[in-house]
């Protein structure tokens, strides 16, 4: 520990039994022994302290890593957010103008016809979806509104 042999130990224990005396060495030792415990407790309770403050510093730049990722994320995110409403208004603009025309040519070339045909004819059901060319049937998906379901008594 210090760099003292078993040799040295035995000269230094010879040395504290001629010096102390018989009578007195016990209480002695016992004495040291509880310094010594003393002392080792203090050391581990600085060495205990020490590494609690490395790992609150740890903690706290690892918190300052995640708070500055989140808000990148959250940055990109926004940016994302619009550019897509961005391209969604262009898409409404692109499309409204057609259809303007569209309405505008269909309501001056058709004429009026009566509404009471158009009520008295009997309006068919929706058409089936049919698959899609080249997507599994697995792997399409319908919207179906949801069916009332009753609900169970818990017993």
């Amino acid at each position: 520990m210090f760099g003292v042999d078993f040799s040295e130990m035995m000269v230094i224990m010879v040395v504290a039994l001629v010096v102390i005396g018989p009578e007195r060495l016990p209480k002695v030792a016992r004495t040291l022994g509880h310094l010594w415990g003393r002392a080792q407790r203090y050391v581990n309770g600085v060495k205990a302290d020490i590494s609690r403050d490395m790992a609150v510093e740890e903690f706290r730049q690892l918190q300052k890593q995640v708070q500055q990722e989140v808000s990148n994320a959250e940055q990109a995110v926004r940016e994302v957010n619009q550019s897509v409403d961005q391209q969604v208004q262009e898409l409404n603009a692109a499309v409204a103008q057609p259809a303007a025309a569209i309405m505008q040519s269909a309501t001056a070339a058709a004429p009026s016809a009566p509404l009471e045909s158009a009520a008295a004819a009997p309006q068919s059901a929706p058409p089936i979806p049919q698959p899609a060319a080249g997507i599994p049937q697995q792997a399409q998906l319908e919207l179906v509104p949801p069916v009332e379901q009753k609900k169970l008594a818990h017993d």
